[in-house]
């Protein structure tokens, strides 16, 4: 099939059909298109406005449409040139010239240069430009320590620092960092992020809401033509759903397997692929009132809940249990040394008699499934166990992912005492940055659901961010790894090792560390 052979209705259609086809048990009569690559994704993506969203969910569709100045080198969370061809950096690390590849387009004609760069963290970051009104912007954190965007020429860009940020690099490959094209917002306004239009191998579409987002090939991309003709992005929440569409032939490409289903994937009409990267499962306790204000109560949570048990039955060992706030996959900032919380029931119930605590009931919110969530009702069932067991009297409250993040991000007081979190990072300061310090409460704009506050973690994560030297760096975030482990602010649960699934029909997939999804090289035949 060449491109553009096909129209959107028609692919609507066969689409469609396929579904059928899988729901009613008929692996014959599910055949997806060929050229066209049919990704089963865990829920509808809430916005395709990189700057806008937060959920990898979301990210893994936004890669193929935009590009940034940096992108993660295959294999690696290592950056390397994206739009952006080369770099300098001042000596005082405060000041970076980045040059800019000539000839790009954004896929509504216009061209990609300094004053797109401009723009694009303009928006995010000044409240008085004209287009910040297009946001929130959730994760301008990540580019917080920018002074000013200027440009010196067309193809030439300079971003100056407050101060020396070690994170800059990384956090620019990152999707926040992606680059949209000024003239889609400024004819979109606030809804830019359903008429998205970046430079990348695909282009938008259509989105049809709770049904599919679709993209295809972009004949003038700059660099190599993607491998197919199209990729429909569908939303199936339900697992088990999810498995049957793959088994029938709904679906090509499906992330995120459920543990248990990994054994139906192992013949020869199917391929398998795991890597591993840096993932955290945990829990957010509500720190701020209610039991877990108490720190004894937070750490016998950690000792209450058997996680070894949750890893090896409910996970069927594809993730390893969590020591604290930073995934292993860090090597150089792991602190080794740390060990989890052992599953100790009777230590948990000495800890919450200590506490006053006994027979305290705890609102649990629980999603029906998310990025990264790891079979969170399976999860959320054995930890209520688990916790129920020493004492407590926990109710679940579940949501669907969109839904559930707009009763966690903006914090659990009032709410809840508890609730399911997975967050995949770019970078050891990402996380704790965003989600553990003081300054990163909800009401400032972060993700610190539990309001969790040390001036000590402030601190050091504050230093870790504007030293450039890696091994200062690294013994910064062993000591705030130390620290946050002691005081238990979240149950850490585990660290999830990624998979995939894709029919016989798809070829050159490859999963990253960062947790996106590059399609570009994939082929559907």
């Amino acid at each position: 099939m060449k491109p553009f052979e096909w129209t959107r209705r028609s692919l609507f259609a066969a689409v469609a059909g396929v579904a059928l086809a899988a729901g009613l048990g008929a692996p014959a009569l599910a055949q997806t298109p060929p050229g066209v690559l049919v990704v089963g994704q865990i829920a509808e993506p809430k916005s395709l406005d990189p700057a806008a969203v937060t959920a990898v969910n979301d990210f893994r569709i936004l890669v193929n449409l935009y590009e940034g100045l940096l992108r993660y080198q295959p294999g690696t969370l290592e950056v390397g040139p994206g739009l952006a061809e080369s770099w300098d950096v001042s000596e005082d690390g405060t000041v970076y010239t980045f040059h800019l590849r000539d000839g790009v387009m954004f896929h509504d004609g216009t061209p990609f240069n300094a004053e797109a760069v401009k723009f694009n963290f303009d928006r995010m970051l000044n409240e008085d430009h004209p287009y910040h009104n297009t946001g929130p912007f959730p994760l301008a954190f990540y580019f917080s320590s920018i002074a000013s965007t200027e440009v010196v020429d067309d193809l030439t860009v300079q971003i100056t620092l407050n101060a020396p940020y070690a994170p800059f690099l990384s956090n620019l490959a990152y999707p926040t960092g992606l680059m949209v094209s000024p003239s889609a917002v400024m004819e979109h306004g606030a809804d830019f992020g359903r008429n998205p239009a970046g430079t990348g191998p695909f282009k938008f579409a259509e989105w049809r809401s709770n049904e599919a987002v679709v993209i295809e090939k972009n004949p003038d991309y700059w660099g190599d033509p993607a491998g197919t003709d199209a990729v429909v992005f569908r939303p199936i929440t339900d697992a088990n759903t999810r498995v049957a569409e793959m088994l029938a032939g709904g679906i090509d490409l499906m992330v995120e397997v459920p543990p248990t289903a990994l054994s139906e994937f192992q013949g020869e009409s199917f391929s398998v692929v795991e890597q591993a990267g840096p993932h955290l499962w945990f829990l957010i306790l509500n720190a701020k009132e209610g039991p877990f204000a108490d720190k004894l109560v937070r750490q016998a949570a950690n000792y209450a809940i058997n996680k070894d048990a949750i890893v090896n039955d409910v996970l069927e060992g594809t993730a390893e249990v969590a020591a604290g706030p930073t995934p292993p996959a860090f090597t150089w900032a792991y602190d080794e040394s740390l060990a989890p919380y052992p599953y100790d029931p009777d230590k948990a119930r000495e800890l919450i008699a200590e506490a006053g605590a006994e027979g305290a009931e705890l609102t649990f919110y629980v999603t029906e499934g998310g990025s990264g969530m790891l079979d969170p009702i399976p999860m959320g069932t054995a930890i209520q166990a688990d916790l129920n067991a020493v004492g407590f009297d926990v109710k679940i409250e579940t949501y669907e992912w969109n839904t559930f993040l707009g009763e966690v991000n903006p914090g659990l007081e009032g709410k809840a005492d508890m609730a399911e979190m997975a967050w995949m990072t770019n970078d050891p300061d990402t996380l704790p940055f965003l989600a553990l310090r003081t300054a990163a409460w909800p009401d400032q704009g972060g993700f610190n659901s539990g309001y969790y506050s040390n001036p000590e973690v402030d601190a050091l994560l504050e230093a870790a961010q504007t030293a450039t030297d890696l091994d200062e760096r690294a013994a910064l975030y062993k000591e705030m790894q130390q620290i946050v482990h002691d005081d238990a602010p979240w149950v850490f649960v585990a660290n999830w090792k990624q998979n995939a699934v894709t029919s016989d029909k798809v070829e050159n997939l490859t999963l990253e560390p960062s947790f996106l999804l590059y399609l570009e090289d994939v082929v559907k035949n």
